[in-house]
């Protein structure tokens, strides 16, 4: 039988592969997109609620220009994604689709880059495997079709990667590595205590091989990384009471309401240990949102292959050390290395940990890569044939069963509801616990007047819940309902008052709408 091709041997195909697997990992992501999942997230509707506010009327809900670090919610919001939605907002309005945009077009950058990368790392076939592996990776798929701010933060952290081992040949592209990684630190605030690291190993280790030098282009990296930090640095400062926020007409440091530093703990070892467990071995954190269970973050066979990927990257250093040559896999260990103490120091789910999966992606692509090497060609067809099997069953999920799941989550049917709610009725109530930002969102509220209006329940607190502004309000008193109002309620919720009172209803989506 026939080995499979030398490590350095460009495959046959090699082209049409990559756009075969590119075209499959853009439809993967913008087939029925901004449809699927139907309605908004909560955490998204703020960040493009505060992207149309700053566009349209130059300040965020809390009436600063141009935040560096947003105040939404009081425990604040990282600001890129906001920023970037901003364009989309301009030519297209505030629609769902548009808001999503930046999120897929990273996502979908991150599936050509990763395949750059791991092609420049090791070869042209381990590329192809490790870009397979991102394009049907139902995590990325997931995340990369709603906007949740957070998750624009590995596509920027495996940007600066990328130029950084370009920059190892091509010293001006270390500047372009600092921008991505000085970006990444405005997509979420937890990379602030690991980018530093990351940074600080990898030249540590490229200085230490001769392949980084002391020069202007060195310099400018540094100045544009420094530059981006600054007013990051500041915000610290601030928010730790160093000094007075910093409010300019063309920027401003704010001071929030509460940082989330007390979420950073040794403590509850043994709820972290458990889920550590959910995230890395059952692939799942248990919000649907975030993890397809039946299929897992990144298929359950997936497993032994990151670990043989381990055991390759560990194998190839081990040689380096021995031949007191050059490993560029070092870049995979220290992107995962530096990382894990996120998993002993906060609660984890699965947005919390997204800095590790890229890295575990290309583990799993290089230990496919490497089984395979030991073995014969047509093992390799048969493992990414039971991979694209996995892929299309867990598109069929998608798109059906984890599409209907998720309408709950994302309050499918809630501009509707709303407009009929405020067509109907003089005032509009909406249930504890629905998420004010959505409804600023919807009705394009105002932002100087919502500012002006809101009355916040235990203002200040670390979680804002807003209980009236405008013709909006909590229904906190389910016993005496307003005869002249509407209810926009979900569908399962006690109405029997409102039935009592003669209320008439209509269902949308997930929503009832009650009204007279």
């Amino acid at each position: 039988m026939e080995k499979i091709q030398s490590t350095r041997e460009k495959p046959k195909y090699a082209k049409l592969y990559f756009w075969l697997i590119l075209a499959m990992g853009i439809f993967a992501r913008v087939y029925q997109f901004g449809a699927v999942p139907g309605g908004i997230n909560q955490d998204e509707a703020f960040a493009a609620y505060e992207a149309w506010s700053l566009l349209k009327y130059g300040v965020d809900t809390a009436g600063y220009h141009n935040p560096v670090y947003l105040t939404a919610w009081g425990s604040g919001m990282n600001a890129l994604e906001s920023y970037l939605m901003m364009p989309f907002i301009a030519i297209f309005g505030l629609e769902v689709w548009a808001i999503r945009m930046p999120q897929l077009i990273v996502a979908v950058l991150s599936i050509w880059v990763v395949y750059l990368l791991v092609r420049r790392l090791v070869d042209e076939k381990a590329g192809l495997i490790a870009m397979l592996m991102l394009a049907i990776c139902p995590w990325h798929i997931l995340m990369s079709r709603w906007g949740l701010e957070s998750n624009m933060a590995p596509g920027f952290l495996l940007f600066g990667l990328y130029f950084f081992v370009k920059g190892l040949e091509n010293p001006r592209c270390l500047v372009l590595s600092a921008l991505m990684y000085g970006l990444s630190l405005y997509a979420y605030a937890t990379y602030w205590i690991y980018i530093p690291f990351i940074i600080l190993f990898q030249l540590i280790y490229a200085i230490a091989c001769g392949k980084i030098h002391f020069d202007r282009y060195f310099v400018l990296s540094g100045v544009v990384l420094a530059a981006f930090a600054a007013p990051l640095l500041l915000f610290l400062a601030i928010n730790n009471g160093y000094m007075e926020e910093i409010v300019l007409p063309f920027m401003s440091i704010p001071k929030i309401l509460y940082m989330r530093t007390s979420e950073i703990s040794f403590e509850e070892k043994t709820r972290k240990l458990e889920l550590i467990k959910d995230v890395f071995v059952e692939q799942s954190d248990g919000w649907i949102w975030n993890s397809p269970s039946k299929f897992g973050l990144f298929y359950f066979i997936s497993a032994p292959f990151a670990i043989f990927g381990l055991c390759y990257c560990i194998v190839r250093i081990i040689k380096s050390i021995r031949t007191k040559s050059f490993c560029p896999e070092v870049f995979v260990l220290i992107q995962l290395l530096v990382a894990l103490p996120q998993l002993i120091l906060v609660k984890i789910n699965v947005n919390k940990v997204n800095i590790l999966f890229i890295p575990i992606v290309m583990l799993i692509a290089l230990g496919i890569y490497f089984a395979c090497s030991l073995t014969f060609r047509h093992v390799l067809t048969a493992v990414i044939t039971v991979y694209l099997v996995l892929f299309a069953g867990f598109e069929h999920y998608y798109f059906t069963q984890y599409n209907e799941e998720c309408k709950p989550h994302f309050d499918y049917g809630m501009e509707d509801a709303l407009e009929l709610a405020m067509e109907k009725g003089e005032r509009v109530y909406f249930e504890p616990g629905t998420y004010y930002p959505k409804i600023l969102f919807y009705t394009e509220y105002p932002v100087e007047q919502f500012r002006e209006e809101v009355d916040y329940y235990f203002y200040p607190s670390p979680y804002l819940v807003a209980v009236e502004f405008g013709r909006f309000s909590l229904w906190y008193n389910p016993h005496t309902p307003d005869p002249n109002g509407a209810y926009v309620l979900h569908t399962g919720v006690d109405m029997g008052v409102l039935a009592e009172e003669g209320f008439k209803f209509e269902q949308i989506g997930v929503y009832t709408v009650a009204y007279k």
